[in-house]
């Protein structure tokens, strides 16, 4: 999922002590650029229209966890999604598929979540406990537009991580948009999926006329990046 438009520059300017939580569990602090980003590789943002964006993803085997290169895999997607400015992002829009997404998102209260999840299932939540809230959304894979899309304000999703431990995640506000934003990728599905058509065609026109300019401005961050990188080796 993309970073919200008008916080975009703010949002990542300094670690927030105390307001951290990692792999759902709260942190005294974090570092501004996560670990995996300095250790993984940037790859190719997958477009809508490409066939891994619209087929659900296979579940991780068990033999795949606590692999090196399961490992490698979420480094990459997390100097993916920092190059992309995104909130989040599923495997299969780095072309893998597999049911995988990371995040790197800022919720109402300004705490700050990181992680990665395998395998994950979205609670059904009970309708008494289900308030939609329509609030903009932009998505990596449709670079550019941003459209108003309703979800329920509160989501809990349920898997397992690189080392296939359970991990149960809880996200209010715009980090429950963003889990919900991610099931939604591995289950095959886009965030303009759920727009009206004509929602969806604008959305689509938009794209077209953005998308230089937002693959321009990943060339440059993925330079940025290589550069700290270098910097901390």
């Amino acid at each position: 999922m993309a970073r919200r438009e008008s916080a975009e520059r703010t949002e990542r300017v300094e670690p927030v002590r105390g307001q951290v939580r990692v792999q759902g569990e709260v942190q005294a602090s974090y570092p501004e650029v996560p670990p995996e980003a300095l250790r993984g590789e940037v790859r190719r943002v997958t477009v809508v229209g490409e066939d891994v964006l619209h087929r659900r993803c296979r579940d991780v085997a068990e033999e795949e966890f606590g692999t090196p290169a399961l490992a490698r895999l979420i480094d990459d997607m997390f100097a993916t999604m920092r190059v992309a400015e995104g909130a989040g992002l599923a495997a299969n829009q780095i072309g893998v598929d597999l049911q995988l997404f990371v995040w790197d998102c800022f919720d109402e209260d300004g705490v700050r979540h990181v992680g990665h999840i395998l395998n994950p299932v979205l609670d059904e939540l009970p309708a008494g406990a289900r308030r939609l809230i329509e609030a903009e959304e932009g998505c990596l894979s449709v670079p550019g537009p941003y459209a108003a899309l309703a979800r329920p304000d509160r989501a809990v999703v349920r898997g397992r991580d690189l080392d296939g431990r359970p991990l149960v995640v809880e996200g209010s506000g715009y980090f429950a948009r963003c889990l919900q934003h991610e099931a939604d990728h591995l289950g095959g599905g886009l965030y303009i999926d759920r727009l009206a058509a004509r929602e969806r065609r604008a959305a689509l026109r938009r794209m077209e006329e953005r998308k230089a300019e937002v693959f321009a401005g990943r060339a440059v961050r993925a330079e940025e990046l290589a550069a700290l990188r270098r910097a901390s080796a």
